[in-house]
């Protein structure tokens, strides 16, 4: 018995032990630290490198929340296209204003990743790129119901920038906002809301031909979005699930124009196909 109680002495008078030794070692905190060492110096030098990517990152988060403000206004501005009158003075107001973004808010984030590794900071600025794409697209949509390619908005991202003075030599330097395809979908992904949005308002304002374009306009997205392979992202799955409900609302209008335009007046056919329609959930067992 005395063996054991010797056992549980030793192992008290240890751990007394070793919390008088973690006391003597710590450090005193008048000591000053030896800023000439090589350790030292490295560790700042660290230190300045990662204050500096904290601030661009910071930056391009500010411009990225610009651009979507700013692309959230144009795409309200689109939607308030009644008639054929005022659709061409509205169509060159927005491109006007997506000039704008282009040159005061995204050339800036271009310059930010000049050089940079930019998965360092997609989390950055990815957001502002999806909202841009979705107010370039909508515009196009609405002026020549189609939307330009992934390279041609690139083309518009694209920028030379001059010489800053006269006594260097005249080397242009071209910078390119980075878009990756997967922003780009997802951006397409966000336009379908705005298009079948665009629909419900065609019917309110009488305009059941284009309720029909639309339609077929979104068949065709969420047919190329079912083709992408893009196995783990799971924003694109949202983004599907999201245009298949967009898609079904659309086709409820189509239908109720159709089928019931003959039995519902007119101004009453917005009242119709807010209705909810019947097993909204049902798949086609394609997504």
């Amino acid at each position: 018995m005395s063996y054991r109680g010797n056992r549980r002495g030793g192992g008290g008078g240890g751990r007394r032990n070793d919390q008088k030794f973690h006391r003597d070692v710590k450090s005193d905190p008048g000591e000053e630290v030896d800023e000439s060492s090589e350790v030292v110096q490295t560790f700042r030098q660290f230190a300045k490198e990662l204050d500096a990517k904290h601030d661009k990152y910071e930056r391009l988060v500010k411009l990225s929340r610009d651009v979507t403000i700013e692309s959230k206004r144009i795409i309200f501005l689109i939607h308030t296209i009644g008639s054929e009158d005022k659709k061409e003075q509205i169509l060159s107001q927005a491109k006007s204003r997506l000039k704008q973004v282009e040159v005061n808010l995204l050339q800036p984030i271009a310059k930010e990743l000049a050089g940079e590794d930019i998965y360092q900071f997609i989390r950055a600025f990815s957001p502002g790129i999806q909202e841009y794409v979705e107010a370039k697209t909508f515009c196009c949509y609405m002026e020549s119901k189609s939307i330009p390619s992934w390279t041609d908005i690139q083309q518009d991202l694209t920028y030379s920038s001059e010489p800053s003075s006269e006594e260097t030599p005249a080397v242009v330097e071209t910078l390119q906002t980075p878009m990756l395809p997967t922003d780009f979908m997802l951006g397409l992904g966000d336009l379908t809301g705005e298009l079948m949005r665009r629909c419900i308002n065609c019917v309110g304002m009488g305009q059941l031909d284009s309720c029909q374009q639309l339609c077929i306009f979104l068949r065709l997205v969420y047919k190329h979005f079912l083709g992408t392979n893009c196995i783990g992202y799971k924003e694109m799955g949202r983004k599907s699930y999201t245009l298949r409900q967009s898609l079904l609302k659309t086709e409820n209008a189509c239908y109720t124009i159709h089928v019931r335009g003959s039995e519902v007046p007119k101004h009453l056919l917005a009242q119709a196909i807010s209705m909810p329609a019947d097993n909204p959930d049902d798949d086609e067992g394609f997504y």
